[in-house]
């Protein structure tokens, strides 16, 4: 059953800007958008804003950290080279205090929110062009999937980040059973435990894991409707801080993960378990090698925001 639309506003209170200032601003189209989930309110959100076009850095930015979001989006014409090259829209991804080259649920978010306003790609795929460069992104049925971008870095971590990871996850260093860079953007490391209980187990500590992005991994049981329980901690603006669900990560845990024959070809991760969250991630590498990350979206909020 899908969700009744209800009215709703958003109200910014205690506020001295002046009419004559608001009204120097412009009403866009605006989605909030729950990524990597068929059930409202059970993803990974992200603030959709469907038209950019004149927002300067700084203000994309102010937007991004009002919205109290992991992460808000803007959507613009692709650049002439972008264009050229088959780009459908160009995007501008920021989390709270700055800007990402690329980052997962954001893509399948802004990707669901354009095709749900109207946008019709140019070819088979959608094409993104980003930070990162051109992204491409599939439909099938009800879930989209981005080809994951190659890795920045790879290969096994050094030991002593290792050790002390372990230490900060409040594990044996016997426990983490695998390890690699897994940086495609964002400066991912990644663990694997030896079970998804113990990875929901985990209690980390901030202090240790300071300046660190961590993505701990860890296998079901046999007969499970998922392969991978996944968490995602990084640092934030208090601390350390989780991740409902990653696109990023699991995209580049699952370059890791098979290249390494530590998982299958196609499998489904499991994330957000820990936060209350029902997070599925469908993971497929296919015949020539390209990695696909893919989820359903569900729209929560539309309607206009004022820029």
């Amino acid at each position: 059953m899908h969700p009744k639309s209800r009215p709703f506003s958003q109200v910014d209170v205690f506020t001295r800007r002046s009419r004559t200032r608001s009204s120097l601003f412009k009403s866009r189209p605006f989605s909030q958008v729950d990524v990597f989930t068929a059930t409202p309110y059970r993803g990974n959100p992200l603030a959709v804003v469907l038209d950019g076009t004149g927002l300067s850095t700084e203000a994309m930015q102010h937007f991004t950290n009002w919205t109290n979001l992991s992460e808000c989006t803007f959507v613009l014409p692709p650049t002439p080279e972008g264009r050229a090259s088959g780009a459908d829209y160009r995007v501008r991804i920021f989390c709270p205090e700055r800007e990402l080259p690329f980052a997962g649920h954001p893509t399948l978010g802004t990707c669901h929110a354009w095709l749900e306003a109207g946008g019709v790609p140019r070819g088979e795929h959608v094409v993104q062009e980003c930070g990162v460069g051109l992204v491409k992104i599939k439909r099938d049925g009800e879930r989209s999937a981005f080809a994951a971008p190659p890795l920045i870095k790879n290969g096994p971590l050094d030991e002593t980040d290792v050790q002390r990871i372990a230490r900060g996850l409040g594990v044996a260093r016997s426990d983490i059973t695998a390890h690699a860079w897994c940086d495609n953007g964002p400066n991912w490391r990644g663990v694997m435990l030896r079970s998804a209980e113990q990875v929901l187990a985990l209690k980390p500590d901030g202090a240790v894991l300071a300046g660190l992005d961590i993505g701990v991994v860890g296998p079901q049981p046999a007969g499970r409707d998922t392969a991978f329980e996944v968490r995602a901690f990084f640092p934030g603006n208090n601390g350390l801080c989780e991740d409902p669900v990653t696109g990023s990560l699991n995209a580049a845990l699952a370059q890791w993960l098979i290249g390494a024959g530590l998982a299958p070809e196609r499998y489904v991760a499991a994330q957000g378990t820990a936060m209350a969250r029902d997070g599925r991630v469908f993971i497929e590498r296919d015949a020539s090698g390209t990695v696909w990350v893919g989820g359903q979206s569900v729209t929560c909020i539309s309607g206009q925001v004022a820029l």
